[in-house]
This record gives structure tokens, C-alpha cells and sequence, in this order.
């Protein structure tokens, strides 16, 4: 049975991919933070619910005003996709899966999603809808032979590293069955200590970079509020919790997938850690360990 997929790459816009996305970017998180303001001013307001339909009508004619005809600039498809983005996430809050969505700020990571109809793939090169050369991907692995890219997601995290995810439909063959099976506990002096007795250190991914950070930090604090100084020196502090993230993830990632090749049956123990975060002497120590992700991508 095919199963969707995404593959993540890292890419290099030129000087006018990067312009392009950048008005792509805004012009998504302002149509996110519009209709989030509208549905949520109706329905607390009014006492009305407005749904995808409506505000992808109302987007029509606010695109037809003269004061927005900016958003005419951009791929109507990212667009679209932002409204979609925020009705399924007022559906997962309403379910009571998640919270009540927030605004998207421009400090932040942005992001921008495009379907099957604006963008070109011929199976070498992407290409996107408003833009003239195909996307610098650095290709560290193959998509899958024959598949045809449902969605692409643009993304750019605040060091200023612009990563591309194709989604395709893909066969995932199931893994062969093994008679093994293992109990992990999970630790702070060993991140997993195995029940055959096996113990995976704790990378200490944050506590190797704390005084990097904490320095570079520092000098940000220094820098005057909308000077181009502070930009760079916010990009400096980006970067470092972004290789603080990617070290973390990637420590989790390999010691999941061992353990789900090797193991049948997984036992895990139960563990709140948001109550756990609170006890002031271990909180730092337990959020550099990332108990949660490594559940969850066991899970």
C-alpha cells in the first residue's frame, strides 16, 4: 500500500529566488494572521463560525482592493494553502488535539507550501510557479524511482538556511519480523539504558554550546533595536540553536531507527516530562536530553 512520505533537502536560492520568497513568505503569514483575526473576531464577536470557504472567498475580494494588490505579486497557490494550514489547525484545537493557533511573526521560522499545480518536476529539477530557473536542492538522497511530488513546502528557520520537503506516495515495505524485544529506561547520566544492559551516553547537545550561546547572547543584548548589527547578531544566535537542534535530532533519529530495526516489541517507561520540567535543578539538563522526541519518534 502506497503511504506519503516527505523528503527534506537543503537548497541555495540566487539573489532572485531569495526576493521572490521573501514577498512569498510575508504575503503567506499576512493572509495567515488575517483570516486567524477574522474567524477569531467572528466567532467571539459574532458568535458565527467562518470556515475555509469563506475566507478563501473573502481573500478574492480583499486581493481585488487596490491597497492589496501586492498579493497579486505572489503564487495564489501559497496562498491558499496558508487558509488551509489555519483550518486545520482550528480543527485539531477545536478536537482538542492542540491549542488555540497564534500569530505567525516575521522573526520566526516562515514557511510557504505549493501544490502539484505550481510547481514543474521532470524528475531532475524542481521549479517553481513565479520563478524563471529551477531550485539549487542539494540532492544527500534519491527520491524514490517513478514518484511524482504532491506537495512542496519551502521553508526558512532564523539562521537564514532554506530547506525544501517533496511529499510523495511511495510503497514502504513493512520491516521483517525479529524475536527480539527490549525495555528502555530513560536517564540523564545515560540518555537509554536498555534492558539487555546496554547504555547510550547522553550527547549533552546544549551543554556543549551553553557558553557559545550564553557570549553570543550577550552581545546581542548589546546591540541597538532595529540596527543591522543586531540582525546579524541574531543570526549568530540562530545558528548556534540550530546546531544544537540538528545534533539533538540527529542523535535521536539514529539511535530510533537502530532500535526499531532490532526490536519487535518496545517497552517504554511513562513519563510526564512537563511535570518534571519543573524541578528547577534538572529542567536544563531534561530539555537538552529530549525524552519527548525520542518517544516520539519511537513511537
Amino acid at each position: 500500500m502506497n503511504q506519503k512520505r516527505a523528503y527534506k533537502y537543503r537548497w541555495y536560492p540566487t539573489a532572485q529566488q531569495e526576493q521572490i520568497l521573501a514577498r512569498t513568505f510575508g504575503c503567506a503569514r499576512f493572509v495567515y494572521n488575517w483570516a486567524l483575526a477574522l474567524r477569531t473576531d467572528a466567532y467571539y464577536q459574532q458568535h458565527q463560525r467562518i470556515g475555509y470557504h469563506e475566507t478563501s472567498a473573502r481573500l478574492t475580494q480583499l486581493k481585488q482592493q487596490p491597497e492589496y494588490s501586492w498579493l497579486n505579486e505572489v503564487a495564489s497557490v501559497p496562498l491558499q494553502q496558508a487558509l488551509r494550514h489555519l483550518d486545520r489547525a482550528l480543527v485539531n484545537f477545536f478536537a482538542g488535539a492542540t491549542s488555540y493557533p497564534t500569530f505567525h511573526s516575521k522573526h520566526h521560522d516562515q514557511s510557504a507550501t505549493y501544490t502539484g499545480s505550481a510547481f514543474t518536476w521532470d524528475r531532475t529539477t524542481l521549479t517553481l510557479a513565479k520563478m524563471d530557473k529551477p531550485l539549487t536542492i542539494v540532492w544527500s538522497r534519491p527520491l524514490p524511482k517513478g514518484c511524482k511530488p504532491t506537495t512542496v513546502t519551502l521553508s526558512k528557520d532564523t539562521g537564514n538556511r532554506y530547506f525544501v520537503s517533496i511529499l510523495v506516495e511511495e510503497e514502504i515495505k513493512s520491516l521483517p519480523v525479529v524475536s527480539s524485544q527490549v525495555g528502555l529506561d530513560l536517564g540523564l547520566k545515560s540518555m537509554v539504558v536498555t534492558s539487555e544492559g546496554e547504555h547510550v551516553g547522553n550527547p549533552k547537545s546544549f551543554h556543549k554550546e551553553e557558553k557559545k550561546l550564553a557570549k553570543a547572547q550577550r552581545r546581542l543584548a548589546k546591540k541597538q533595536k532595529g540596527s543591522k548589527n543586531r540582525a546579524q547578531a541574531r543570526r549568530k544566535v540562530a545558528r548556534i540553536h540550530a546546531r544544537i537542534a540538528d545534533r539533538r535530532r540527529d542523535t535521536q533519529q539514529k539511535l530510533s531507527t537502530r532500535i526499531v530495526h532490532e526490536n519487535q516489541v518496545i517497552c517504554v517507561e511513562s513519563l510526564w516530562v512537563k511535570n518534571r520540567l519543573k524541578n528547577r535543578h534538572l529542567a536544563k539538563a531534561i530539555s537538552d536530553v529530549g525524552w519527548g522526541e525520542f518517544v516520539r519518534q519511537l513511537e
